[in-house]
């Protein structure tokens, strides 16, 4: 006698019931398959975006709100800093380079932002088309920005004003697009890249032809060097601005007295981002722990839901275990039978649950790259990755299915054929 092929048929003799069992277990470990995936690569983003970043400096403000805003470009800034300011900054004895950023505007919601080639290089970016930018109101677009719009170089477009779609639109002075970013994996993907000189002509008034031929990028890591093709501090009488500074440590030192001494001396704020991003999981962790619980939820009212199932078809089924012990089944085989009825469902919701969580997020993923989801700025879920936490969860799920089938396996081990066929 094969158990596992009478452990089937018995699954199957009882369709619907057996069908709503692995559903409802599937739905449950679904549930926190998908909140595993998204967890997973939010954090994985949340860190790639803020590599080797070591201080966020900008206006006074919240300091998650400092760090959304330009590292993780989901938020508004807590303000502008003056660039005279940041240049005295950058040349402080305890900073390898400063990358400026300068934000105002938007491309169909892709932020544009004002900075030096430091910033691509940061992430390690490459061109995929095109070259870099050189001069003012030239940009550079990253990949997903690319592909939404169809701009590629060579082509112009029309910002507008503010961070997200509805501005006023600036079609009277226009960008040029003169390259692609490669695919990063990270934030740079939702950016357009260009030197802040054209934040500023943007905002001042001038156009293009007004201006002279801007000297290619320069770090303001150097001592004394300017921020991207101009000398100046002011135009016309207005101090030029930066919205943000993204600071690198010079030595160990200056993450004990860097961070203090802006906040203490100065009218800025320093904010570090692994700490802001560790106070961002935890809280969007507590969200997800929700979550979690009504997925647990699920799971011990499945497992509940299996154990009665067997039990109720263990009691019609008690002659004909009594039958199987005449024919020669021993005892230690018909509970082994039972208990693999009950891991052939876990087992089933585990497919299940696996597929569904996976094919959400891949459709997730596929829908916010086209335009019709938004999830967070930088994330670009996928389902295409296994979790090794995945593989101790279909273990739990095996582990309920066991359980739930312990009693009834116990009740059919126990069977007396005597008593059962008198009752017949």
């Amino acid at each position: 006698m094969n158990i596992a092929r009478l452990a089937l048929k018995q699954v199957a003799a009882r369709p619907l019931m057996s069908g709503l069992n692995v559903l409802l277990l599937a739905l449950g470990l679904a549930s926190i398959a998908l909140l595993m995936l998204f967890d997973a690569q939010l954090e994985e983003r949340l860190v790639s975006n803020a590599r080797g970043i070591d201080l966020v400096v900008g206006a006074k403000g919240s300091p998650l709100q400092l760090i959304l805003s330009t590292v993780y470009h989901a938020d508004i800034p807590t303000g502008n800093i003056l660039k005279r300011e940041a240049d005295k900054l950058a040349r402080h004895p305890l900073v390898a380079r400063a990358i400026p950023l300068a934000l105002g505007d938007n491309l169909q919601g892709f932020r544009i932002v004002g900075t030096s080639r430091d910033y691509p290089a940061l992430y390690g970016a490459r061109l995929a088309a095109g070259r870099w930018w050189d001069l003012s109101m030239e940009a550079v677009l990253g990949a997903r920005v690319a592909a939404r719009t169809g701009l590629g170089p060579g082509q112009e477009f029309a910002s507008q004003h503010g961070l997200a779609p509805g501005g006023h639109m600036h079609d009277d002075n226009m960008y040029q697009v003169v390259g692609v970013l490669a695919p990063t994996g990270t934030i740079l993907d939702e950016l357009v890249l260009t030197t802040p000189q054209s934040v500023w002509d943007l905002h001042e008034g001038h156009d293009r032809t007004s201006n002279p031929a801007y000297a290619p990028e320069n770090s303001l890591a150097t001592p004394n060097a300017a921020a991207d093709g101009d000398d100046e501090d002011e135009d016309d009488g207005k101090p030029r601005e930066y919205t943000a500074l993204l600071l690198q440590y010079k030595t160990p030192l200056a993450v004990l007295a860097l961070p203090r001494q802006i906040n203490a001396q100065t009218a800025l704020q320093a904010a570090s981002p692994a700490m802001e991003s560790a106070r961002l999981l935890h809280v969007v962790g507590i969200g997800l722990d929700a979550f979690r619980a009504f997925a647990g939820i699920l799971i011990v009212s499945a497992g509940l839901s299996v154990f009665v199932a067997l039990y109720t078809a263990l009691e019609a089924r008690r002659f004909d275990l009594a039958v199987m012990r005449m024919l020669g089944a021993s005892r230690l085989r018909l509970f082994a039978s039972v208990l693999l009825e009950g891991l052939l469902l876990a087992a089933g919701a585990v497919l299940l649950a696996l597929a569904l969580a996976h094919g959400a997020a891949e459709l997730a993923g596929r829908l916010e790259l086209a335009g019709r989801l938004e999830l967070a700025p930088g994330l670009a879920l996928t389902g295409r990755i296994w979790l090794w936490q995945e593989t101790w969860l279909a273990l739990l799920a095996l582990a309920v299915g066991l359980f739930a089938a312990l009693l009834p396996a116990i009740q059919a081990y126990r069977t007396q054929i005597a008593s059962v066929l008198a009752e017949r």
